[in-house]
């Protein structure tokens, strides 16, 4: 497990803090879900933790309430923004070859349309 919360280069740690401008959705203590800048679907959220973790590859035992809680909060923003019952598609990229363009843990919530698969 990363001892490190806080990257002050890591932009999404930034969002987290509030010092980067967002369009939240939702957030609590340990996460913040807020609007993809560049939407691959009408619905296109991203759910970070508040703490810096680089990738899912990063996470160990010691996550395992952290990544719970994502899971959760992607369940609460499909149903917030009415994909819950149509469906939609969690996504996590963990490295560069997986498509990973920030360093830090997210998860993709994306829905609203008819998704592919596979999806690339």
């Amino acid at each position: 497990m990363s001892d490190q919360s806080y990257s002050d280069t890591c932009v999404f740690c930034k969002v987290g803090k509030g010092l980067v401008r967002a369009d939240i959705v939702l957030q609590g203590d340990d996460i913040v879900v807020f609007k993809d800048i560049h939407p691959q679907a009408p619905v296109h959220v991203l759910v970070i933790p508040r703490q810096h973790v680089t990738a899912l590859w990063e996470a160990d035992q010691a996550h395992m309430p952290l990544l719970g809680r994502m899971l959760l909060a992607c369940n609460e923003v499909a149903q917030a923004l009415g994909v819950e019952e149509s469906g939609y598609r969690v996504v996590v990229n963990s490295g560069a070859d997986a498509g990973q363009s920030v360093d830090h843990l997210h998860f993709h919530v994306l829905g609203g349309r008819k998704l592919q698969w596979p999806p690339g």
